[in-house]
């Protein structure tokens, strides 16, 4: 990839802003290319208000342009900020984007095209001259279309190629086909309507798909389950069209971030070779969280947001059995309010054995990694999941449910290489007797350190899945 030249675009990056593992991944995919790769990498980002004050001081004014999207004319205000080889530039226009949240607004729609339309107007601002834009879920998605229905004959995009990465299908930016909506918000002809028109819909996502040389997801089985009805939430058919450029690269996490050796969250640092010191991280969090101090019970952590698809509703239909056993559970994370409040009740049947707690805490959460011995993610469906590969980084052995990427992640240790413990069917019969299956190996603590030795082996940085993504694009560069 030398004296190429790769723009990222995406609406949230650590250490800027993040919600989920979209941030996670736009924080550490772009500066792992940049390295391993000659390849001059940009970030395009939304300019957020809730952009922490620490970076916003850092961010350099370059200049601005006005944005032309159907009859409106918007101001779009452009910083910057470099580290690590890769420039990261933040577009603004505090109409779109001085809110509280990131997204959850009427005016989406709007919001992430004027982003889109502004994106493919920056890199013709700041002569960026790319030749491989890599988008990033569907608050993207109309940076291809745009590119096809608004440049076409722009000279600097003619050799460009357009990536779009889904990292959940789930979410695919659906709005009214209403031709009015489609003219008067995306600026999109009813000549081209076609592009975005998917079951009576504009379906942004589709409209991505369509218009993408390459379309990617977050791991391989992901890419295999959604071209089924129970796996792409009604995009089916559009998987089915665009299967001949789908490819599955599995996410990395960033080894350096998620270090127990160095985490300032955990109570004690250990590595592979100090791993005994791992059970003070236990006996601290047992006092922290108000649990009967005991270093030989094993501990099962839980962080996850607190909804079905997380396989919550296996492990409710398990927990009071479990609860019987020796051990103890902390759970951590929000979502729907029946779960929420189902555990709760059960904490207080069970306040010797059961802590959970409703927030969104990364401190706590990484407190939780380094002191579980057990990490429980029974997912019904999961495009790549990052949370088995922390655990798994502190020395916390990861249950899984054989599921997209945490199936292409975890094998269970009955096989060759295995890294943990996975079961198939989606059953809380099926989650309990593999949770049940680890205890018993627990007992014998010189074989449970073998495993966790094992488990925190496994290399799950982004070195490899960066490879995987530089070879993607120099076949699609030869297209």
């Amino acid at each position: 990839m030398e004296d190429k030249k790769i723009v990222f675009i995406a609406s949230e990056c650590q250490p800027f802003f993040a919600s989920g593992g979209l941030g996670d991944v736009i924080g550490s995919l772009p500066q792992k290319i940049a390295s391993a790769s000659e390849a001059s990498v940009s970030v395009l980002l939304p300019l957020y208000s809730k952009i922490n004050p620490v970076w916003r001081n850092k961010l350099l004014y370059v200049g601005q342009m006005t944005v032309q999207l159907a009859w409106r004319k918007q101001y779009c205000g452009i910083f910057k900020y470099e580290s690590k080889g890769v420039t990261y530039y933040f577009l603004d226009n505090e109409y779109y984007f001085k809110r509280s949240n990131f997204y959850g607004y009427f005016d989406d729609g709007e919001r992430f095209a004027f982003f889109a339309k502004a994106s493919l107007d920056a890199i013709l601002f700041l002569e960026l001259k790319p030749n491989i834009v890599h988008c990033h879920d569907w608050q993207t998605g109309l940076v291809p279309v745009y590119r096809r229905t608004h440049y076409g004959d722009n000279p600097v995009f003619t050799r460009t190629k357009f990536v779009f990465t889904i990292h959940n299908i789930e979410y695919q930016g659906i709005f009214s086909n209403d031709l009015d909506v489609l003219e008067d918000t995306f600026g999109i002809s009813h000549f081209d309507s076609h592009l975005l028109e998917y079951k009576g819909s504009s379906n942004i996502m589709k409209g991505a798909m369509e218009t993408s040389h390459i379309v990617t997801t977050v791991s391989p089985t992901y890419a295999k389950e959604i071209l089924s009805p129970e796996y792409a939430h009604g995009l089916e058919h559009e998987v089915e069209r665009v299967k001949h450029k789908l490819v599955g690269i599995l996410n990395g996490i960033d080894k350096h971030f998620y270090s127990p050796s160095k985490d300032r969250a955990l109570f004690v640092n250990y590595n592979q070779k100090s791993v005994e010191n791992k059970v003070e991280n236990k006996v601290e969090l047992q006092k922290m969280l108000n649990l009967p101090v005991d270093k030989t019970i094993p501990l099962i952590g839980m962080v996850s947001r607190l909804v079905s698809h997380k396989g919550l509703d296996l492990v409710k239909g398990m927990m009071e059995e479990l609860l019987v056993e020796k051990v103890q559970i902390v759970m951590l994370g929000t979502g729907d309010i029946h779960f929420e409040g189902y555990f709760k009740d059960l904490e207080n049947k069970f306040g010797s054995k059961l802590r959970v707690i409703i927030a969104y805490n990364p401190d706590l959460s990484r407190k939780i990694y380094g002191a579980s011995d057990i990490f429980l993610m029974p997912s019904k469906s999961e495009p790549c999941g990052l949370a088995q590969m922390i655990a798994s980084r502190y020395g916390t052995v990861p249950i899984v449910r054989e599921t997209g990427g945490l199936a292409d992640s975890i094998k269970d240790f009955n096989l060759e290489n295995g890294n943990g413990y996975t079961f198939a069917e989606y059953s809380p019969s099926a989650l309990l007797s593999t949770v049940k299956r680890a205890l018993s190996d627990y007992q014998d603590q010189d074989g449970w350190m073998k495993k966790v030795k094992t488990v925190m082996e496994v290399d799950f940085g982004w070195t490899k899945s960066a490879k995987e993504y530089l070879k993607m694009y120099e076949q699609v560069l030869k297209q």
